[in-house]
């Protein structure tokens, strides 16, 4: 059984979606958690209320701003005086038409390489003193299914934004496991949230599920499952790994 009593969590885009999930697995499993939202104020609220009393802190921030980055690692921090565990999933999807408005092409990657791989080396910036001065700690990084097989030509923003955490995380990994400090990251496929809505009214559920031969979308809870998994300490020889959740759809 997973235990995470003790453990004191930061996962970044907490509020819904994947991060909703690793968040109620993680405080499910006993850890105190804190859930970072950019705007949905009420959507972080409701999380929060469905778990135990005092197991919860919110810290608000948008990660596309380097000072409000840094607030965000400075708020979670002062909760309790230490974290153990930063888990980057808050992320963006949005396309950059190669073909399109030359602005708007680089506006796009600009956002997209912001919020999906620069905030959260700066987070790793911090995080990673703070592990080892305590001689121990954990980062967990949500990447895509995309950082291996690439996406869809007016989304290569998006996937090389994770091609380029997956480096991140294996070069954290091989640095730091000297100092107690262990990274990993998970790929997830399509996943039932508000984020792949878009993708879901464009395509339909059905053709999606398709391509998957486990023959249906995964749910957050599959994802949020394996990172409270990984946040629990059980299996520290796998750090610098990066675990596929994508129903075979995609094998290496």
């Amino acid at each position: 059984m997973i235990d995470l009593s003790g453990k004191v969590v930061l996962v970044t885009g907490g509020a819904r979606g994947i991060g909703a999930a690793a968040v109620r697995a993680m405080a499910g499993a006993g850890a105190e958690v804190i859930i970072h939202f950019a705007r949905n104020l009420e959507a972080a609220e409701a999380l929060a209320a469905e778990l135990p009393e005092g197991r919860t802190h919110l810290v608000a921030g948008d990660l596309a701003d380097p000072a409000a980055t840094e607030e965000i690692w400075n708020d979670a921090l002062a909760w309790k005086g230490r974290i153990d565990v930063l888990v980057n999933n808050a992320g963006i999807y949005e396309t950059a038409d190669p073909d399109g408005d030359f602005d708007a092409f680089l506006a796009s990657w600009d956002r997209t390489l912001r919020v999906n791989l620069t905030a959260i080396a700066q987070l790793c910036r911090l995080a990673v003193p703070h592990f080892r001065d305590r001689g121990a700690g954990t980062i967990i990084n949500v990447a895509s299914r995309s950082s291996f097989r690439g996406d869809d030509y007016d989304c290569m923003n998006y996937a090389a934004s994770k091609g380029g955490l997956i480096a991140l995380t294996r070069s954290i990994a091989r640095k730091c496991a000297p100092w107690g400090v262990l990274a990993y990251a998970v790929a997830p496929g399509f996943v039932a949230t508000e984020m792949v809505d878009r993708i879901i009214a464009q395509d339909g559920l059905d053709e999606m599920a398709a391509d998957i031969p486990l023959g249906e979308i995964a749910p957050a809870s599959d994802v949020g499952n394996t990172i409270a998994f990984l946040a629990s300490g059980l299996a520290r020889h796998a750090t610098g790994t990066t675990i596929d959740i994508n129903g075979a759809s995609y094998v290496r």
